[in-house]
Order: C-alpha cells, then sequence, then structure tokens
C-alpha cells in the first residue's frame, strides 16, 4: 500500500480500523521526505525522532481508547514557519528569529494534534510571509514540484510543494493576502482561506496587517480541508477577529450537497484592469460552466468596487505594520533583513498617519461594496492567479499574456477578500500548455464557508482527475 498517495480521510480510516499504525504512516513519510526535500526545500526543523515518537503515542491514545480516533488520526501535517509549535522552531524565515523557539503552540496546532494528526516540522515560507514567492536568508528558496526552475509561489511555497510532492497529507499555513490560495494554485492543490475568525488564532507572532492574516489549510483534496476545517474551527474570547455566538457549521457530509439554487457570479477580471493569461482565462471560464451543470445560476458579473481600489491602496497597512514591529531592529542592522522586506519597512517608516487612515477607510469601503454584491449573489468565481508559476530567481512574473508586468501582477485577484474578511478557496482545475497547475478561486459572504467548500468539491468533481495523487518530479535537478 502506498501511504503517501492516500488522503488524509483515507488514512485516518487505515489507522482507526488497524490496517496500518500511525507509525508506519509517519516513517513512510519520512523516507519519502528524504527523496524528495533535498530538492524542493519545503520542510524545515523535522526532527524525526520526535515525528516517530508523535506518531506512536497517537498509536497509544488508539489503543487504550483513550483518544486518537479523530477524523484525522494518523494523518501528517507540516506547520508554516509562522506559527508556533510548543517546543520547536519557528524563524518566520528571519534572521531575527534563527534561534526562535515556540514557547506554546498556535490553537490551530493544538487542535489538529488533538484530532490525531501528526506534526512533521516547519514549512518554508518568506520572511515574515510578506512575499509573493519563498525565499528567506536563513532557509533559502522553495522549488515547484511541478518545474523545480520555478517558484510555488509564497508566501506559503513550501506547504504547498510540501503536500504537492506528497510531503504530508495536510498543511497548515497563513493567509494574509493569498499566501495560502496563490501558492495552492501554482502547485496543483486545494488552498483554503476561511472567513476570519473561523480559526482562532490568539498565538504567535505578531501580524503585519492586522485582521487580514488568517490560518489558511492545504490538502490535496476538498474532502481532507472539509477534515481539517472541521478539525480546526472554533472561536476563542482571546481572538478579537472571532465573533461572541457565531461560529461556522461542520461540513459534515455537505460537500456533495447540490449547487441548485445558487447565484454564482462569474468574474473574469474581478471587474478591475488587470492583464490574465489566456489559458487561466479558458480554465476558469470552464469552472463556470461546470458549476452551471452543477445546477447553479451563474452568469458574468463583476463587483462594483470603491474608486482606486487595487492593491497600492492597501499596501501601506502591509508597509506600516512591519515598520511598528521590525523598524526598530531594521534600523540598528539592515543587513539582517531581505532586501525586499526591508524596502517594504522603509516605506512604512515613511508613511503618514493618513496615508494608513486613508487604507483603512479604503477597506471600509470595500467591505460595504462586497457586501452590496453579496445581496445578488452567493458566490463569486475568480481565476486566482492571472498567471502560472514564474522561474525561481525572480520575485514575480516579468510578463503576463505578453505584456511586461510588475512583479505584484500575480496577486491581483486575492489580497481584497482578506481585507474584507470573506472566505475562499482555490481549486486546481487545468494544466496550461506548459503542464503548469491552473487554479480558481471561489469567494463567499463571512460565515459561508460551507457554502464555498461545497462549490469547491463540485468544481473538484468536474475536473480531470490529475491533482489527485502527489506529483512526480525529477528527484535530483537537471
Amino acid at each position: 500500500m502506498n501511504l503517501i498517495d492516500v488522503t488524509a480521510v483515507e488514512v485516518a480510516t487505515l489507522v482507526q480500523s488497524r490496517q496500518v499504525s500511525a507509525r508506519e504512516v509517519a516513517l513512510a513519510t519520512l523516507v519519502h521526505m528524504e527523496r524528495c526535500n533535498p530538492v524542493l526545500n519545503a520542510l524545515i526543523h523535522i526532527d524525526p525522532e520526535r515525528v516517530l515518537a508523535d506518531a506512536e503515542a497517537v498509536d497509544q491514545r488508539l489503543k487504550s481508547a483513550t483518544g486518537g480516533t479523530g477524523t484525522l488520526t494518523g494523518a501528517t501535517f507540516s506547520v508554516k514557519d509562522n506559527l508556533w509549535m510548543k517546543g520547536r522552531p519557528a524563524s518566520q524565515g528571519s534572521r531575527l528569529f534563527a534561534d526562535f523557539v515556540a514557547p506554546a503552540s498556535a490553537v490551530a496546532v493544538d487542535r489538529l494534534q488533538t484530532a490525531g494528526g501528526v506534526a512533521l516540522g516547519g514549512s518554508n515560507c518568506s520572511e515574515f510571509a510578506c512575499k509573493g514567492n519563498t525565499t528567506n536568508l536563513v532557509h533559502g528558496a522553495t522549488r515547484n514540484p511541478w518545474d523545480t526552475e520555478r517558484t510555488p509561489g509564497g508566501s506559503s511555497g513550501g506547504a504547498a510543494a510540501a503536500v504537492a510532492a506528497g510531503m504530508g497529507h495536510l498543511a497548515l499555513c497563513t493567509d494574509g493576502g493569498g499566501s495560502t490560495r496563490r501558492p495552492a494554485a501554482h502547485t496543483g492543490v486545494v488552498g483554503f482561506k476561511p472567513s476570519a475568525g473561523a480559526i482562532a488564532h490568539p498565538i504567535g507572532f505578531a501580524e503585519p496587517v492586522f485582521g487580514n492574516s488568517v490560518v489558511g489549510l492545504m490538502a490535496r483534496t476538498v474532502e481532507d480541508i472539509a477534515a481539517l476545517f472541521d478539525a480546526v474551527a472554533g472561536a476563542d474570547p482571546r481572538d478579537p477577529l472571532c465573533v461572541p455566538g457565531v461560529s461556522v457549521p461542520a461540513m459534515g457530509g455537505q460537500l456533495a450537497e447540490s449547487m441548485r439554487g445558487l447565484r454564482v457570479a462569474f468574474s473574469p477580471r474581478l471587474g478591475l484592469d488587470v492583464v490574465v493569461d489566456p489559458d487561466v482565462e479558458a480554465a476558469a471560464a470552464k469552472a463556470a460552466t461546470w458549476l452551471r451543470d452543477a445546477g447553479a445560476d451563474v452568469v458574468e458579473a463583476d463587483p462594483t468596487w470603491p474608486q482606486g481600489t487595487s492593491e497600492d491602496a492597501l499596501m501601506p497597512l502591509q508597509f506600516s505594520g512591519l515598520a511598528a514591529i521590525h523598524g526598530d531592529a531594521f534600523r540598528r542592522n539592515p543587513q539582517l533583513f531581505d532586501p525586499d522586506i526591508g524596502a517594504q519597512i522603509e516605506r512604512g517608516l515613511s508613511l503618514r498617519g493618513a496615508d494608513v487612515a486613508n487604507a483603512l477607510l479604503h477597506r471600509e469601503a470595500l467591505y460595504r461594496s462586497l457586501a452590496n454584491f453579496f445581496s445578488t449573489f452567493d458566490l463569486l468565481l475568480t481565476p486566482t492567479t492571472p498567471c502560472v508559476a514564474w522561474p525561481l530567481q525572480d520575485l514575480g512574473p516579468r510578463s503576463i499574456a505578453g505584456r511586461s508586468v510588475s512583479p505584484r501582477a500575480h496577486a491581483v485577484f486575492t489580497p481584497v477578500f482578506n481585507h474584507v474578511y470573506a472566505p475562499a478557496c482555490s481549486v486546481p482545475v487545468a494544466l496550461d500548455r506548459q503542464g503548469l497547475p491552473i487554479g480558481v478561486q471561489l469567494v463567499a459572504p463571512r460565515w459561508r464557508d460551507a457554502t464555498v467548500l461545497r462549490a469547491a468539491w463540485h468544481l473538484q468533481a468536474a475536473a480531470p482527475a490529475r491533482f489527485r495523487h502527489p506529483v512526480p518530479f525529477p528527484p535530483v535537478l537537471a
């Protein structure tokens, strides 16, 4: 039995029925990792002895009937390097935190381990999770398993590359502007950004953009995402984004429910002046057809945004957040920082209070605009990114559809939904003419996470079955 090919839900069934042990699953994953990770550089802070000890503890709980019988018993997972696991390193890809050991675990990590998950270790990310590729001065660059000369995107590129290559069934990430969804699209996996406050996150590093970043989830199937979400979702009074008395329902068996009656807006460019690759356009249009075939009422429609809407209008929040948290350290020793992050901090240090207030006011206007849009529609379908993965050495794509673009042109479809707290999911639906994955994005109003995942399941069912198993890739660099 190939324990790398099976899903997290399937692994849990096998372990619970005693057909395999959690230790056997962990050992198979570690052996696979020895082959893959030297090529991809996706996972970091790996302690094989601890992984096996944690798996054996799951087996013991299962035998004693004192626990370990959750829906994810024995499933292996990675944790992004900006999330805390008690007693393990967490560097945020920064030299400032190269020796940091987490004093506690993030709530999502605790909940997943309670559900029987076995932690492998960290996944590589860009410094402070604030870049669109995955490279840093501490751990180096992560490669895309579909083409090792390309990036998996960022900032959760390590998680995406690991899941795509079968190095762990699941991944806990963060998404502050698309950091889960875009790498998922570039590596052919499912990436889910829940509603802000759906997964409590009160323990860990300070976030540069307050309110934007949430715990994101990655897996190879929507079923695994739903099971993972059920395991880690829930409020905590220490998290100001959690709303008392409001929670998302357990997914259970809802995924296959009919789409009939759902009003879906298909927005090829999100109503913005952006460049999109023709293969991406075609894949998104095909996805709209699949939702229509599944019973949804699909029409082409764009949200109406406030004047001046673009990522640039909102970036003062990230720049000022980085400056507030790390500005003093940057002034003392700028050589410790990735030059791209240093440039963002310098921007933040030069901003006026009015610049930050204008960005906050723009965020409020975005929230109202999307609320008005969702009074007509239940769901929004867009591309996740306007292009496929680009060469490893570049900060972003140099061109899209034959037109020169800025390095952030790949990020046009995702950040706005962080600013309005909405759930969004990237689903792999096609390969471009080079054989690289393309993802589409589904978005719903806040707390309608179940609607997003149900639509994602229908897209997964309609798409070619090429993303179910880990992608093979060369064991050595060409």
